[in-house]
């Protein structure tokens, strides 16, 4: 008589308090522990599998990973949730976050443990690093722009993963493979096409388009905006929008590199 075991590929993990510390933080920003959102103060920790952290329209949020692994930057409209946070049987210390809306920036150092990671995790994939510097950006769609300022990172989906290096990015849409490397534009230019103010249905709106580069995130009075690809050159990103005419008309747009810099413009409606 033959007998079978069956023998779990599941890590094993041990009871280590672990966590992300908000160090500081800037404007409306709320923090989830036990399942209930509350307004933010600094040294809130997310210990559990669905803590998170959200930021409203022009704020901004920092947090420190334990054993100063490194951190995590967010800017506005973001949102981010723990996924896993454990560590392995012989010490390895591993860290999945949920980005699906907005732009963090990761800085985490080399480490020494070959079992330690670090996951981003966006609606159109996986960004796995070992120890690196690296940015990314998620459209209202779900794609998500990779920037990668030192190191490399895996970006996975559908089966297939890319290595972008240091100097490169690279954008991944929901259920389509990563693209491929390109090198690094990290420039928040606007470029306004169209500015034409129109009454409709007895309100005033303003018809807006534009461009900016396809990895960059439009911010329009506080609301994410989509970038479309110009069909012509792939970092290109064009935009179209009907907007409410402002009483002051003035419209304000923000701009946001996947590595946070940040570029405000005030769209003045003649």
């Amino acid at each position: 008589m033959g007998l079978t075991a069956e023998i779990s590929a599941s890590p094993l993990t041990v009871r280590v308090n672990r966590w992300l510390e908000l160090r500081n933080f800037s404007g409306a920003v709320d923090s989830r522990q036990n399942g209930q959102w509350r307004q933010a103060q600094i040294g809130d920790r997310l210990r559990t599998v669905g803590d998170g952290l959200r930021t409203g329209a022009g704020s901004l949020a920092r947090l420190a990973v334990d054993t100063q692994v490194g951190f995590v930057s967010l800017s506005e409209n973001t949102t981010l949730t723990v996924s896993q946070l454990y560590t392995t049987s012989s010490g390895g210390k591993v860290t999945e976050l949920d980005v699906p809306r907005g732009q963090a920036r990761v800085f985490v150092r080399p480490f020494t443990n070959p079992e330690s990671r670090l996951e981003i995790r966006t609606p159109a994939g996986v960004n796995g690093v070992r120890g690196t510097d690296f940015g990314i950006a998620i459209q209202p769609s779900g794609r998500s722009s990779l920037v990668v300022e030192e190191g490399s990172v895996a970006a996975s989906a559908q089966g297939q993963s890319v290595a972008v290096n240091s100097g490169f990015q690279n954008f991944t849409i929901p259920g389509e493979p990563p693209s491929d490397p390109m090198p690094i534009t990290e420039n928040p230019n606007l470029n306004i096409r169209r500015v034409d103010p129109q009454r409709r249905n007895g309100e005033e709106i303003v018809l807006l388009e534009g461009t900016t580069f396809f990895v960059n995130l439009l911010v329009i009075d506080g609301v994410t905006q989509e970038i479309i690809a110009d069909e012509n050159d792939e970092q290109i990103g064009n935009f179209a929008l009907e907007v409410p005419l402002p009483a002051d008309k003035r419209i304000e747009v923000t701009v946001t590199t996947p590595l946070g810099k940040v570029q405000i413009y005030d769209v003045v409606v003649r």
